[in-house]
């Protein structure tokens, strides 16, 4: 076993980054701490920690570990993103996202070229991305190229070359894409121009470039140089479209990074956007797996640090959902409450939410068992339920102006109706319309022969009714004994209203939750089924009576004529050889007389 005293004599009370080690000296995780010898002692001392399953199993496998002290929270942060992403623990939460992603490349050479590139090398280029959409990349690159006119070859374009004469203009210069660097056509200082104007837009600062061209155009045409002017006035338009779909918060926002995150019991998405001037320049969602149940507060911290190393983020503002314990001078954590910002998180929020739901619709359609488990722990979650509720019965009442009084039981396994489950109850117990009655009955009747039967009791019992109803409910489990054994729970007549036993407030369901669909499904279920029993239950009495009008015929000898010929139609149709086979000839005699006596002509 590992002896955590002894090395907790070791760590310092500093920020850093500690990491543990398993009995073949293999790195199993990876943390960092504000104080680190407080936090390495949480893991070993109950009391001070909440520990889940999961976390106690990585701790039953701790045989060493080893720390490494840094000057601050957020140099912790930083240090664990990148071992993390080095080592990899089978611990830590994992990133799903190992794809290489294409960057815009100004490179750095005399008369620099621009193009898209997968691979990022150092040698003094200034690299813009990466992008997550290839798309939104080209759609940019298109842009860029019908606006300014640039070199696309890769000629070595130094002084003395062209002074030499050793290039000649190529097709781009004929039809106007290039001004002909090459043969000094264009001059180096002209060409910077654009590629300045060009690392403007890529840093979203298109309102610059435009004010400028405005100026541009405006001198040229007091200048008469009205075809120089015309162009740059279709190229003044060409950045205001672009810029008009890219706008969508007030210019005033110079710099932020805005994070929001999604998660479900294993999953965590988070969203990024990169705001320069006003404009998203960069947009990303990344899946988090988690390994150890950990918060968001913790998830949202490692992407924090995972987004702004992959896109050289240097904001000194950074928009979340919540406070986040962590402290830096260099950077302001934001919480946004109402205006330009709130907007910004608001649609971070939109987007995460958006790709967390196609995700998990992707999964669930190759699994489909994940969605069963996804919605049984969003009800147990939803409900307060203390189990999943895999077995649900849901119970309702039927009756016809106090007549004919039915009830009807529909069970749901694992969120899906078993039909062969369903049960009706004739009301043995009840006379006249009293329906807290009737659903007292049909609940005791229920479970006492399910108690008799020794079979499983369901997590879940819903009653189609009001508080009444409810405490009926109540009245039978607890007669049985079993009240403390299941959850049940009351519908009202609006569906959004659920009653709990003994609290007179109600539980409020959003209505498009799919934990309130599921109740709606049984309640109609119910509803159907016990509609369908009772109208079949009222027929056969209006029926009886109709046949208790023949002289001889009593209430038992219609009964057995309607089971055997099932309805009053075949009756009317028999033969006195058929009839005789269920009543005797003289009460064959007088049916075969009403009937042929209520179709003669009037």
């Amino acid at each position: 076993m590992f002896d955590y005293k002894s090395a907790l004599k070791k760590v310092p009370h500093k920020p850093g980054v500690y990491q543990y080690y398993d009995a073949n000296g293999e790195l199993i995780y990876i943390g960092k701490a504000k104080d680190l010898r407080n936090r390495v002692a949480s893991y070993f001392i109950n009391d001070n920690f909440k520990v889940n399953a999961k976390t106690k199993v990585l701790v039953s496998k701790i045989r060493s570990l080893t720390f490494t002290i840094v000057d601050t929270e957020i140099d912790a942060w930083l240090l664990e993103n990148s071992l993390i992403k080095k080592h990899q623990p089978r611990y830590n939460v994992l990133l799903k996202d190992d794809k290489t992603y294409p960057w815009i490349v100004i490179k750095n050479e005399v008369f620099p070229r621009i193009f898209a590139t997968r691979r990022l090398i150092k040698d003094g280029s200034k690299y813009f991305g990466p992008y997550p959409s290839v798309s939104m990349m080209h759609h940019i690159l298109d842009l860029i190229r019908e606006t300014y006119q640039l070199r696309t070859c890769n000629l070595a374009l130094n002084k003395q070359n062209i002074e030499a004469g050793k290039f000649k203009v190529c097709l781009e210069y004929q039809i106007g894409n290039c001004k002909g660097p090459c043969e000094a056509h264009q001059s180096e200082e002209d060409y910077n121009r654009q590629i300045e104007e060009i690392k403007d837009i890529l840093n979203g600062k298109i309102g610059a470039v435009l004010r400028a061209l405005k100026d541009q155009i405006t001198e040229e045409a007091s200048r008469l140089n009205f075809e120089e002017a015309h162009r740059l006035q279709r190229k003044y338009e060409l950045l205001e479209r672009y810029q008009s779909k890219s706008t969508i918060v007030n210019s005033s926002i110079t710099e932020v990074d805005v994070f929001s995150i999604a998660s479900d019991e294993k999953i965590s998405f988070v969203n990024y956007l990169k705001v320069m001037h006003g404009t998203i320049i960069q947009t990303q969602t990344i899946e988090l797996k988690k390994r150890l149940d950990e918060s968001d507060e913790e998830l949202l911290s490692i992407a924090i640090s995972e987004f702004r190393a992959r896109f050289n983020s240097t904001s000194k503002e950074i928009i979340v959902p919540f406070e986040l314990e962590l402290e830096d001078e260099n950077v302001k954590f934001t919480v946004p409450k109402l205006g330009e910002k709130k907007k910004l998180l608001e649609l971070s929020q939109k987007n995460v939410l958006f790709f967390k739901k196609d995700k998990i619709e992707q999964y669930e359609k190759l699994n489909p068992e994940l969605r069963t488990e996804r919605l049984l722990l969003q009800m147990q979650k939803d409900l307060r339920l203390n189990q999943l509720p895999r077995h649900i019965e849901c119970f309702d009442n039927s009756n016809f102006q106090g007549k004919y009084p039915v009830s009807a039981i529909v069970v749901f396994k694992d969120a899906k109706p078993s039909k062969k489950d369903y049960r009706h109850f004739n009301v043995k117990t009840v006379e006249g319309p009293n329906d807290f009655a009737t659903m007292e009955e049909a609940v005791f009747r229920r479970y006492r022969r399910l108690l008799e039967e020794g079979e499983a009791l369901p997590q879940l019992i819903i009653i189609d009714g009001g508080k009444g109803q409810l405490s009926s409910a109540v009245k039978s489990l607890k007669a049985l004994d079993i009240y403390n054994k299941v959850t049940v729970i009351g519908i009202a007549k609006r569906l959004e209203e659920l009653y709990y036993p003994g609290d007179q407030y109600p539980l409020y369901l959003d209505k498009k939750s799919e934990t309130l669909k599921i109740i709606q499904h049984l309640r109609d279920e119910a509803h159907r089924f016990g509609i369908t029993f009772h109208r079949k239950k009222r027929d056969q009495g209006t029926l009886k009576t109709e046949l208790e009008m023949i002289g001889g015929i009593g209430k038992t000898s219609a009964e057995k004529l309607l089971k055997h010929f099932k309805s009053v139609k075949k009756i009317k149709e028999a033969t006195e050889e058929q009839l005789l086979a269920v009543v005797n000839k003289k009460q064959a005699m007088a049916i075969l007389s009403f009937f042929n006596q209520k179709s003669l002509p009037k």
